[in-house]
């Protein structure tokens, strides 16, 4: 953490209120999209002080299609609790505003493609002599190495390269994508532990060090209980964990409800709490490989019988003796009893919006909560008080 009572072109970002984890943890973003600049949110809902830095282009999300029209719902969702700069990185006077905030911070994460930092004058090892301090964390597509390294990385993509996509299909279907951007969110969360703990480890040697988080480590670490290949095993052995028949989703008398019945309890609960206890009991139906062979009589009757009552009477029914759950929008989350509880939606002021109700600090800390949240910054919003900031503190006094 770089203590110092001079002027910094950090003070900006300064948070107030309680200490976090990570509080006076100075962080440049300069990634785009999602997995770098949430891994970044992650670090500032810890208590880190962030500064998003931009193309005068600004940051790809923002220009996602948005139901919202003066700022893209993604770019909001992602960056909460940054400061915001505009710097044109090709350009050696922004370039060296750049290298000032480097000087002060203790983390720097981007999404270049491997061979761009170098042309820039912004590779490890070039701000590792500015800084020695400096954990750099680089969020690329497939990695340092290899014959896609300069290829551009997406999550899609790789969840289509990777197999995922495969997997979430239908038996003998198409390959469906997993809407959601969860490679992303996956590699900003491998973002996050990276950094925490690079700068764990700097506070021993009291030195930085690289950090590399790929999408295609990402989306493979995702499938870690897919990925084992057994020795004599054949290439087509079944890696699909799904179990079949009862466990999924199902229609009911208004909405469809999850339901997992894969152990012998819960099997014979849920027949029991259908109406049908001797269907729990028929060992044609004792295990979870009888239950999927016979999927197709056993749907027929789960369906008729949750045909007499809604999800959210089922969900009350089946309580905690069956594993289960209501279909809701995302948009009921917002009043849920139990987000409500944990405190997990707050009311951001917005310069552009006035205010929006959105995710805050995902983890929860007895001791060192941190500070509240603040809304994602519009764009350009601190330029002029950074560079300032850096006039400042580089006058002689």
């Amino acid at each position: 953490m770089s203590a110092s009572n001079n002027p910094s072109p950090f003070d900006i970002a300064q948070r107030d209120g309680a200490r976090g984890p990570l509080s006076g943890v100075r962080v440049l973003d300069l990634s785009a999209y999602i997995a770098g600049p949430y891994g970044c949110t992650l670090l500032a809902d810890q208590g880190a002080e962030v500064i998003k830095v931009e193309p005068p282009v600004g940051d790809n999300l923002r220009k996602y299609p948005s139901t919202l029209e003066a700022e893209s719902r993604a770019f909001l969702g992602v960056n909460r609790s940054k400061r915001g700069v505009v710097l044109d990185l090709k350009e050696a006077d922004q370039r060296a505003v750049l290298m000032r905030l480097v000087r002060e911070a203790d983390v720097l994460v981007h999404n270049f493609r491997p061979s761009v930092p170098a042309r820039l004058g912004i590779d490890f090892d070039s701000l590792n002599k500015i800084n020695p301090r400096l954990v750099y964390c680089a969020v690329t597509g497939y990695g340092e190495d290899g014959p896609l390294k300069d290829k551009a990385g997406y999550d899609q993509v790789l969840q289509t390269m990777t197999g995922m996509c495969a997997m979430q299909g239908k038996p003998g279907g198409a390959p469906e994508i997993l809407y959601g951007s969860v490679v992303d969110y996956y590699a900003a969360a491998l973002v996050a532990a990276g950094v925490s703990s690079a700068l764990f480890e700097r506070e021993r040697s009291g030195e930085g060090q690289y950090v590399g988080v790929s999408l295609l480590r990402s989306a493979l670490t995702m499938q870690s209980a897919r990925m084992i290949w057994a020795e004599g095993e054949p290439e087509g052995v079944g890696r699909d964990m799904r179990s079949g028949g009862v466990t999924g989703i199902h229609p009911t008398a208004q909405g469809h409800l999850y339901i997992s019945a894969n152990t012998p309890r819960f099997w014979q609960a849920l027949c029991d709490k259908i109406g049908l206890p001797a269907m729990g009991s028929d060992p044609r139906y004792d295990t979870v490989r009888k239950r999927a062979a016979h999927s197709d009589e056993l749907l027929a009757k789960l369906h008729a019988a949750l045909a007499a009552r809604s999800a959210l009477e089922w969900e009350a029914l089946f309580g905690e003796e069956v594993p289960c759950a209501a279909a809701r929008k995302v948009e009921d989350m917002f009043e849920h009893p139990q987000v409500l509880a944990e405190e997990m939606i707050t009311t951001l002021q917005h310069p552009l919006l006035g205010s929006y109700r959105g995710i805050t600090r995902p983890i929860v800390f007895g001791r060192t909560p941190g500070p509240q949240p603040f809304a994602a910054p519009t764009f350009d919003q601190d330029t002029a008080a950074v560079i300032a900031a850096i006039d400042d503190s580089d006058t002689p006094a």
